[in-house]
């Protein structure tokens, strides 16, 4: 069946001017052109728009989603990707929601809210450097590196990534419970999910960095401690990700 650019601005709440401007700079190509020079859409061009609708919800600029559609036409990996940083973002919104709630609770019970709760979900740079503390102390000692400082301009940032790292490793943790195997094609695409995130977010980061950076995890105490105490074994089994993500992507 096809739909005509009206038709298509109806279905999906796009205007005609942003249906054209996508054609112009060849984010969104109608199926057709007729004679006459209509705009005509098949199915296979609406789910495309809707991949378009969800990155934009996330925040991607318009150059971003085109790289990121050409590099990838598999529309269920797409899909996947996009609930995994739709969920990670939710998080983070969540525990922003809880803390609205109990703030409003606090006023109607006439009571003062806990100072420790009340400023939940978007920690400030005090609370970040206080969290950092043991870390910085830990990688003087042991390899000679600079303190990590946080600025009040980097709160935000580092609030997205630490909810990004933190359903991460969660996921991962949970796949080795359920037996999934480390070169599984969900947890590839986990993998590949995590480092789109941090590329970004200003880390340039590739499959070769981050099986390096795993592999550190292996032989540095602090950071085996930290996940082996999440989950038994996780830091080896995101290791192994890492490596065989790695020689699939070199």
């Amino acid at each position: 069946m096809l739909y005509t650019v009206k038709e298509v601005s109806e279905l999906s709440n796009v205007t005609v001017k942003t249906l054209h401007y996508y054609h112009k700079i060849g984010l969104l190509m109608p199926s057709k052109v007729s004679e006459a020079g209509y705009r005509l859409y098949e199915t296979k061009q609406l789910e495309r728009l809707q991949e378009i609708l969800f990155f934009r919800e996330l925040d991607f600029s318009l150059d971003q989603i085109k790289e990121m559609l050409e590099h990838d036409a598999d529309r269920l990996s797409i899909l996947s990707r996009q609930e995994e940083w739709m969920l990670s973002r939710k998080l983070r919104l969540d525990t922003i929601v809880q803390t609205l709630r109990k703030s409003i609770a606090s006023i109607r019970g006439g009571k003062t809210m806990d100072k420790n709760e009340m400023f939940k979900g978007f920690e400030n740079e005090e609370a970040w450097n206080k969290a950092l503390a043991e870390q910085n102390e830990y990688l003087k000692e042991s390899y000679g590196m600079e303190p990590v400082k946080v600025a009040p301009a980097d709160v935000e940032e580092l609030n997205e990534q630490a909810v990004e790292a933190m359903t991460f490793m969660n996921q991962m943790a949970a796949s080795l419970r359920e037996g999934i195997k480390h070169n599984d094609e969900a947890v590839v695409s986990r993998i590949r999910c995590h480092l789109e995130f941090m590329n970004r977010h200003g880390h340039k980061i590739s499959a070769k960095d981050f099986a390096d950076q795993t592999r550190f995890f292996l032989s540095d105490d602090f950071h085996l401690k930290m996940l082996e105490g999440q989950q038994t074994g996780l830091a080896y089994y995101v290791s192994a990700a890492a490596e065989f993500y790695m020689a699939s992507n070199p």
